[in-house]
């Protein structure tokens, strides 16, 4: 049985990645004293073969539970520059960024479910919305997510808060940005797809990338719904007809192939 980064056993249901490439130990865990899934996209292979600079692209989970010294080395040592919470209004007011001890960063609320609906966070009253994909899903906690992915991508809430997300990502032209949700897995990770593919980092590093929060988050949220490889090919079977996460970026968020061109310029190794 295979076991997470702290020891504990995960069942065989658990998707897992294979062991970490020596170019990026870990999957770019960094060290954090209370942020287990916070790393560094440093490392990735991305177009032509130019690995991602490190520390300046990193996902993670909610930033209120970091300690001093966890938000101490992301203000000098990453000199952070941009912080983007995914999260809606109910969870980052329970649990909201400390951004008064990085007053450099700019933060940016972009909201992918709104406090209506349901799913990924940490809400405990039913919407509409959750009682009609449950409904869809008979029951079943693995056919709900799976439908209830796509819609971080193709819901009105969603396309705006990632057309956010990937401009403010790239207006950064110094220091590192940093993305979140609450876990840093459901919309933290398709954030992170959007990002690697504009790096040109290859689909199956892309999904290795997102199943290796399955390591780090904690075991309780773990195993109440770890990242599956299902939910992440049901994105991009809803994605198909926006022609792939690289057509999504361009068609759907407006991103130029000039500003992808130059956002690799910046952040891959020449």
């Amino acid at each position: 049985m295979a076991q997470n980064f702290w020891g504990d056993e995960l069942p065989d249901t658990v998707d897992l990645p294979p062991a970490a490439p020596a170019s990026r130990l870990g999957y770019g865990r960094i060290d954090f004293e209370k942020l287990p899934n916070t790393r560094d996209l440093g490392g990735m292979v991305g177009a032509g073969g130019r690995r991602v600079k490190p520390g300046l692209l990193l996902r993670s989970g909610t930033l209120g539970f970091g300690s001093h010294a966890d938000i101490s080395r992301l203000r000098d040592e990453y000199g952070l520059r941009l912080v983007v919470d995914f999260r809606n209004l109910i969870e980052l007011s329970e649990f909201p960024d400390p951004m008064e001890r990085i007053p450099a960063a700019r933060y940016l609320h972009a909201e992918i479910f709104s406090d209506h609906q349901v799913g990924v966070t940490q809400e405990h009253e039913k919407t509409e919305f959750e009682y009609k994909l449950e409904a869809m899903a008979q029951g079943d906690p693995t056919e709900f997510m799976t439908l209830l992915y796509p819609h971080m991508l193709t819901d009105e809430t969603g396309i705006s808060g990632y057309r956010a997300f990937v401009r403010a990502v790239l207006d950064v032209e110094e220091g590192a940005a940093l993305w979140h949700c609450y876990v840093g897995r459901d919309r933290c990770g398709m954030g992170s797809a959007l990002v690697e593919t504009m790096l040109g980092v290859s689909r199956d590093d892309i999904l290795d990338d997102y199943l290796a929060t399955n390591f780090y988050a904690p075991i309780e949220l773990t195993l109440d719904s770890p990242a599956s490889r299902c939910y992440f090919e049901a994105v991009e079977r809803a994605l198909e007809p926006f022609g792939g996460f690289a057509g999504y970026i361009t068609g759907t968020l407006g991103i130029s192939e000039d500003e992808i061109a130059a956002f690799r310029e910046r952040c891959l190794e020449r």
